[in-house]
């Protein structure tokens, strides 16, 4: 799937919309860019990316000068349901 869709929530309303360039299998989200060098803002992105959405594990490809690609993982038990409920 391309250009997923991620709508961001705050108390319960829609506040913005997110768009994730590529999704596996709805687990792992993969973000593509093609810059000099990965900055900090890029991983906030994907982390933000992880936590509003069911997914637990993205990666950033970078195709820049020197390729790189970097993992960021996001447990959250509350993306789980209760099994007791």
């Amino acid at each position: 799937m391309q250009q997923l869709p991620i709508k961001v929530e705050y108390r319960g309303h829609v506040v913005g919309e997110y768009f994730a360039d590529l999704v596996v299998e709805d687990s792992v989200i993969v973000e593509v860019k093609a810059v000099r060098s990965l900055a900090v803002e890029h991983g906030a992105q994907l982390l933000n990316y992880l936590k509003a959405t069911d997914c637990e594990v993205g990666l950033i490809l970078n195709f820049g000068p020197k390729a790189k690609v970097v993992r960021k993982v996001f447990d959250n038990e509350l993306k789980r349901p209760d099994p007791n409920a």
